[in-house]
């Protein structure tokens, strides 16, 4: 009698047959990317409560809400999980590359051109892990100030140093998603000479409100900080000066020292 494997077995075989090969890789990779995307985008969406009122209130009700919903932590497992297997495959795909210096499935050679965000993805994916390590360490793992998280965030990026790093950090996460966006849709199969152009649009219209979204907190916390500075040195350059007091004027001295 033959023996045969049962269905759940040969079908766990394939797939992990798939996902050991470089084009399964590329799939993985491409699904946890776009996973992230997605993440990046519900992350703006609230973060975005920050500018609604000046003491930002509404902002620390939603990151309050946030802490206090019990899934949170399944959630930061998750995406965890994503971002570490996104960074894996990203490495391993990379060396394989390398290694392999003719491949029938290259983006590159697809494309026949090289951009700023195909030529630097390692760099700025290594960039944009330090810079979620410094935002974990400044904001998830710090003891949250009296005044709220909205406060801390003020404060932090108002510092040159704060407001570099997170810029950055930003900058390197834009020309990322510049080309991660496209690459990932035509690695799972969104590849057609009618619709290429407008996904390439539209990849690159999500990578810059992405890009825009996030550098605008830098950007309105430093601005408003320096306008404040300079309302403040033209208010004081401009108030009149107070006149002397003639009653207080000092009696003119005799020649005999006795005041009149």
């Amino acid at each position: 009698m033959a023996f045969h494997r049962p269905q759940k077995v040969r079908m766990f075989h394939r797939l992990r047959t798939f996902l050991g090969s470089t084009l399964g890789k590329k799939v993985a990779m491409s699904i946890t990317g776009l996973l992230l995307v997605l993440f990046l985008i519900a992350h703006l969406a609230g973060n975005l409560l920050f500018f609604k009122d000046q003491d930002r209130s509404a902002f620390d009700h939603y990151a309050q809400m946030l802490e206090e919903n019990p899934l949170l932590p399944l959630a930061e497992i998750g995406l965890l999980v994503l971002f570490v297997v996104h960074l894996g495959l990203a490495f391993l795909t990379t060396r394989q590359n390398r290694e392999a210096r003719a491949t029938r499935y290259r983006v590159s050679q697809a494309l026949g051109k090289r951009t700023l965000g195909s030529s630097t993805m390692l760099i700025t994916g290594i960039l944009v892990l330090a810079f979620v390590v410094v935002h974990l360490l400044d904001f998830r793992f710090k003891e949250r100030a009296p005044d709220g998280l909205g406060a801390m965030l003020e404060r932090r990026l108002s510092e040159p140093i704060g407001a570099g790093i997170y810029l950055l950090g930003v900058i390197a996460l834009g020309i990322h998603l510049s080309h991660a966006v496209r690459s990932a849709l035509r690695t799972l199969g969104a590849d057609h000479p009618r619709f290429n152009e407008l996904l390439q649009r539209g990849a690159l219209t999500l990578a810059g409100v992405l890009f825009l979204g996030f550098a605008a907190f830098p950007l309105v916390v430093v601005g408003s900080r320096l306008g404040s500075t300079l309302a403040s040195s033209s208010a004081d350059e401009g108030a009149p000066t107070t006149p002397a007091d003639p009653g207080l004027a000092p009696l003119p001295v005799s020649a005999d020292g006795q005041g009149h």
